[in-house]
């Protein structure tokens, strides 16, 4: 019963602290009569990191956040003019299957590699392995960490 209770109490205090965090700018900014006007001059991306909801402009689509996370390997070669276009091709490949997957093709020595995906988890990670596998077509798929970018 001790148990029960603690662990309702602990689900109470984080959905209080998760809807406190997405509108903390939000409480700041008001205009209370007889106490002045509080405005905060702040960069988008700040409002993005502690969770508000944000939607870019035209101009701002192209801005990422770098950050920790993990990218599936589809391909690792060696260092040679072969093992690049393989790589290239690799990469072609999979934008042909899935479009909205974002590809990385680099050559990191002495291999080049072909990344592909941009995941928070590794479960997400995980499930656009299995999707790459049941193609049949790309055979040395793994999960690596890298360093993920997170659109604005």
């Amino acid at each position: 019963m001790k148990k029960l209770g603690l662990l309702l109490i602990a689900c109470f205090s984080f959905t209080l602290v998760s809807v406190a965090q997405n509108n903390i700018v939000k409480s700041l900014e008001r205009n209370v009569p007889g106490q002045g006007k509080v405005s905060i001059h702040q960069d988008a991306r700040i409002e993005a990191l502690i969770g508000s909801e944000y939607i870019p402009t035209g101009s701002e689509d192209q801005k990422v956040i770098k950050s920790s996370g993990y990218r599936v390997q589809v391909y690792a070669g060696n260092n040679t003019r072969q093992a690049k276009n393989e790589a290239y091709s690799v990469a072609s490949d999979i934008k042909e299957r899935f479009p909205d997957l974002p590809v990385y093709t680099s050559f990191n020595p002495p291999r080049w590699l072909c990344r592909a995906g941009d995941f928070r988890s590794i479960e997400e990670a995980d499930a656009m392995m299995r999707q790459l596998r049941a193609t049949g077509v790309f055979k040395e798929v793994s999960i690596v960490k890298d360093q993920i970018n997170i659109p604005l």
